[in-house]
């Protein structure tokens, strides 16, 4: 019998699930058994899993799980060097070059275990089967927006937190805006086609601003791209690749411009690739902007789990697009799950 089982979450700051009672139901229904662990900060209650009928296990429990076992979780494992046994389903970063991807694989090497890297989940099509871009560009532009609110009262932008939903994200930064006591500022956004540009553009279309939506046609050239520094705003949502053009050149730290905050909602700055190289490590919650320039002023927003600020409706849209593939792990040998090892074996092999 298949085996899923759900870890709980090890990083701060992610609240998130893949999987909700109702999909956890139907995966038992199909003959699947499913445990989940117990978590100390997932937004859905545990009591919703144990009546879907799963099992239950402790916090963190996951290394010592059946070997049969497909573990699944979202963010990182704790970097503790480990060798690694079991199939895992998650988002390893280890596939685009990133410098800290290559001591997760060779984990992976020494426990002769398997990645189904959720980035790599892809239908016939090449299409990824599930995503959180929506969520992730929506909160990507209200913290670069809270960014430049802090700009304009002489401050960095301050630690944020996970919001009750939606409609009170919306509100703080409408509050947040109407104080500055200026007009809106105007924002590009480059990948505006996808969903993550659509959940960015969407925000910032709900706060009354101006926004230049920009994707593949507008980038082919491959640049300069002098429109970006006319912008107060600037939003990236497109995943870094060997192709992607530079969008915010170092020198524009110096250059005249009217662009201050910059939200690299893509957030890839350990890449080969990255689009904006005027930053090199990611931000936080407790710290989101990093501060780059400081005459004129350039702030850049990196946070690598932005969907968890707003974590119920990130993980039901997440968990519904997801179900469908889960419901095939009983065939690891064809499909989403074959390209995805396929995909993996092909980068075990440049270790």
């Amino acid at each position: 019998m298949t085996h899923l089982w759900v870890r709980a979450e090890q990083r701060p700051n992610e609240d998130r699930v893949g999987l909700t009672p109702e999909g956890a139901k139907a995966l038992i229904a199909a003959g699947l058994r499913v445990t989940i662990e117990e978590s100390s900060v997932r937004c859905i209650a545990l009591d919703g899993y144990k009546n879907a009928g799963c099992e239950i296990a402790a916090e963190n429990s996951w290394p010592e799980a059946p070997l049969d076992a497909i573990i699944f979780g979202l963010k990182e494992l704790p970097e503790d060097g480990t060798p690694l046994p079991h199939k895992h389903i998650m988002f390893g970063h280890a596939f685009k070059g990133q410098h800290s991807g290559r001591a997760l694989l060779e984990r992976f090497k020494a426990g002769v275990g398997t990645l189904f890297d959720l980035e790599y989940l892809v239908a016939e099509n090449g299409r990824r089967v599930a995503a959180f871009g929506y969520w992730a560009g929506f909160a990507g532009a209200a913290v670069t927006l809270k960014s430049w609110t802090a700009q304009q009262r002489g401050e960095i932008c301050p630690t944020v937190g996970a919001f009750r939903g939606k409609e009170a994200l919306l509100a703080e930064l409408k509050s947040e805006l109407d104080a500055t006591g200026t007009p809106r500022p105007t924002a590009i956004v480059i990948g505006a086609l996808g969903r993550v540009g659509t959940g960015a553009s969407d925000l910032m279309t709900e706060m009354g601003m101006a926004v230049t939506k920009w994707d593949m046609a507008e980038t082919a050239s491959g640049g300069p791209f002098p429109e970006i520094l006319e912008h107060d705003i600037f939003i990236n949502c497109i995943l870094a690749g060997p192709q992607t053009p530079v969008f915010v050149p170092l020198e524009a730290k110096t250059a005249e411009r009217k662009l201050t905050a910059i939200g690299d909602v893509a957030c890839d700055p350990d890449s080969d690739y990255n689009p904006v190289p005027v930053y090199n490590k990611a931000t936080s919650w407790a710290e989101p902007a990093l501060r780059v320039a400081e005459d004129p002023v350039l702030d850049v927003m990196a946070i690598d789990n932005l969907p968890s600020m707003l974590p119920v409706e990130s993980s039901h849209d997440y968990a519904g697009q997801l179900l469908p593939s889960l419901l095939t792990l009983t065939d690891l040998k064809s499909g989403v799950w074959a390209r995805a090892e396929a995909t993996f074996n092909q980068h075990m092999k440049d270790l």
